[in-house]
């Protein structure tokens, strides 16, 4: 029997606007909207998309020891995160794979995270499996999450509070919208500027509706919210991440922090820490996440297996699409370790086909966020 979908505070907006409606992750979720996937994400690339992500789970972390207790979860500095600052972290496993991504706000009395929605139930059980004494964890129920993305972002919601243009990539802070009060971080998941808002739920549809009237935003489904993010090389988890998969086979070195690593103050704690902090040291690993250039026009999608030029099977594609704006086909891969350099030439079983790709730097289009 089939559960019923759940459905976001916006649902009924979605219908009107006239999106096509798909399930994703347990929920009921626009994939496009009249433009289409391309046009939706050109737009966003150009002007400014609004994004319904209130399909993510929403948590609070209460008590002073709330940062050591995340910290020993994850290979990330949450302790010394200064408030008013986000950062990106991975909750891993006892073999060093990756559970989830998330991302965790210092708001001054709490920590406020957000988590993947597919992994949502199961990050809960995980923190509640470890809880502390004198840390609480709070699941929010009735806040929706908006995603304003792109570069006239900054011009749209600066009309509704003007101290959002003070911002920098990656603040957080509880500011009045409409009269009510959101948490809004300048950050996302599109490689552009923009913003994400946590809006309690009773005021979502005034607050999308009054953004969408704005002459610059547009709609945005899922098909080009996964466009735009792989155009700019940012990891879905279930597809580039998993619990298989450790983070520097998944090359995210940059979010683990000195003070975890080896030497460092905080080294390890996390669980994993051994096979992860060890990978790091001998850069031991037998395969890599990598960016992928088709040297055809045929896009090269999720599944596809990889093949060097002496036809041994060297790895898989993990995510793929057409590049809107890479102007050309783009895709994240694992491949063999040897085989991860840049300029390194594989070829993509597509259908019987094997067609010529290119290991390239991501990300494949400049990621465009307000550094100041």
């Amino acid at each position: 029997m089939t559960q019923d979908l759940q459905k976001t505070p916006l649902h009924a907006l979605h219908i009107e606007a006239g999106a096509k409606m798909v399930p994703f992750a347990g929920y009921d979720m626009p994939v496009q909207y009249k433009l289409g996937v391309k046009k939706e994400h050109l737009h966003t690339r150009d002007a400014a998309g609004l994004f319904d992500v209130s399909h993510m789970g929403q948590l609070r972390l209460h008590g002073e020891g709330a940062a050591a207790f995340l910290e020993s979860l994850v290979p990330v500095d949450i302790i010394d995160l200064p408030q008013g600052n986000q950062r990106y972290a991975f909750f891993t496993n006892e073999q060093g794979g990756i559970m989830d991504d998330l991302m965790v706000a210092n708001l001054g009395d709490h920590l406020f995270v957000v988590v993947n929605a597919a992994c949502k139930e199961q990050d809960i059980n995980h923190l509640k499996a470890h809880l502390p004494e004198g840390v609480e964890l709070e699941v929010i129920e009735d806040r929706a999450l908006l995603a304003l993305q792109g570069p006239k972002a900054v011009e749209v919601l600066k009309r509704f509070n003007a101290e959002v243009a003070d911002m920098l990539f990656m603040d957080v802070k509880t500011l009045d919208i409409l009269g009510v009060e959101c948490i809004v971080s300048r950050s996302g998941y599109t490689g552009e500027d923009g913003y994400e808002i946590s809006v309690p739920s009773s005021h979502a549809e005034e607050l999308a509706r009054k953004l969408t009237d704005e002459a610059e935003v547009e709609w945005i489904g899922l098909g080009a919210r996964d466009s735009l993010r792989l155009e700019c090389g940012l990891c879905l988890y279930g597809h580039d991440l998993d619990t298989t998969t450790t983070p520097v086979e998944a090359s995210l070195l940059w979010g683990i922090q000195k003070v975890r690593r080896i030497g460092g103050e905080r080294e390890g704690g996390f669980p994993g820490a051994n096979i992860i902090l060890n990978q790091i040291e001998s850069k031991d690993v037998t395969r890599k996440r990598v960016g992928l250039v088709g040297q055809t026009k045929a896009p090269v999608r999720e599944g596809a297996e990889l093949f060097d030029a002496e036809d041994n099977k060297v790895g898989v594609v993990t995510s793929g699409t057409a590049g809107p704006n890479a102007g050309k086909p783009v895709s994240m891969a694992y491949v063999r370790a040897d085989l991860a350099a840049i300029g390194t030439e594989l070829f993509a079983d597509v259908r019987g086909k094997k067609l010529p790709m290119t290991v390239e730097k991501m990300p494949f289009v400049p990621q465009r966020y307000y550094r100041g």
